[in-house]
């Protein structure tokens, strides 16, 4: 049940529309610290949907609500579980996302 949830809400981290795309992170930042470590079957399905595009997004409010989302991640989860995907999209990023995933790596 969990993917199926998560797989149909990773769509509105990437979608079209500011908005949507702002608030899908927003809801991601709120429910990161009520699912924890429970979050780890969908982790690697999660990270590049809120990473990819949001952390080098010219939207400041979209930007903002990724960072955050990492935050809450480095947070609530175990850093283990962080680890590789947080290494795969630092080593094919760029520009400032490829910065502030490096900068939580270390």
């Amino acid at each position: 049940v969990l993917f199926q949830i998560f797989d149909a809400f990773k769509a509105r981290l990437h979608d079209s529309n500011s908005k949507v795309n702002q608030v899908a992170l927003e809801t991601m930042h709120k429910l990161i610290p009520l699912l924890k470590d429970n979050l780890s079957p969908v982790i690697n399905m999660l990270i590049p949907a809120m990473v990819d595009n949001n952390l080098n997004s010219k939207n400041p409010g979209i930007y903002a609500a990724a960072t955050n989302v990492i935050q809450a991640l480095c947070q609530h989860l175990d850093n283990s579980l962080l680890l590789q995907p947080f290494c795969t999209k630092a080593q094919f990023l760029n520009g400032k996302a490829k910065q502030d995933m490096t900068e939580k790596l270390a």
